[in-house]
């Protein structure tokens, strides 16, 4: 399945070690699924980790690396104004220009959305329990 993640799952994933977030991780380590990333959702999960997390211009860089070598990159040509939140419509334009299948959030606007143009939107425990 082509999936996006939003930046709190994947910052929770690099954060978080043994969480359902690192779970959700795992399995596009695994090629079960593909992950969908495109430099808006990237730059605002490494905007996070070095504002609310402290880390440093190192690991930012080797985060980066690896986060960009395990998913297809994707550049939107459309611009969406689905949402009210700015970075939740970088996350749907996303997921067009990938023709992801699946988005995997937390966010309750995102999810009461319930899907956009075929693609689903999935709370984190859908997405591992499918």
């Amino acid at each position: 399945m082509k999936v996006v993640f939003v930046s709190n799952i994947l910052i929770s994933a690099v954060v978080f070690a043994g969480g359902r977030a690192e779970t959700a991780l795992v399995r596009i380590v695994n090629e079960q699924d593909e992950l969908i990333l495109s430099k808006a959702i990237l730059d605002e999960t490494l905007s996070v980790l070095a504002r609310k997390f402290a880390r440093d211009a190192e690991e930012i860089a080797r985060i980066a690396v690896y986060l960009s070598g395990l998913s297809t990159n994707v550049r939107p040509r459309r611009q969406l104004e689905v949402l009210k939140d700015a970075p939740d419509n970088r996350v749907l334009e996303c997921a067009v220009a990938g023709r992801a299948e699946a988005v995997v959030t937390g966010d309750k606007a995102m999810l009461a959305l319930g899907e956009y143009g075929g693609i689903r939107i999935l709370s984190l425990r859908d997405y591992l329990d499918r």
